[in-house]
């Protein structure tokens, strides 16, 4: 299973909605990055994604977006071979 990094914030209905999304898929880790108490990594998270809000997701290499873009992807059938590729 590929790894995920999230970018989220402590209080965030759409993170907590995602990481419910992943673990259904069977992923046990999701390496969070708290862009609310690292200034740091939030300038970093807007850099390469383009993006100010969260969550931001990635497998593996792959920036998924946010929990829309993240269920809209698994309701395309696209989620689990992402998770899946080697």
């Amino acid at each position: 299973m590929q790894t995920v990094k999230m970018y989220t914030t402590a209080v965030c209905p759409y993170c907590i909605r995602a990481k419910q999304v992943l673990k259904s898929k069977g992923v046990e880790h999701i390496e969070e990055i708290r862009i609310d108490t690292d200034a740091a990594q939030r300038d970093h998270m807007m850099q390469i994604t383009g993006r100010r809000t969260v969550p931001q997701i990635f497998i593996g290499s792959t920036h998924v977006g946010g929990c829309d873009d993240l269920i809209a992807l698994d309701g395309k059938g696209g989620l689990m071979p992402l998770l899946e590729a080697a």
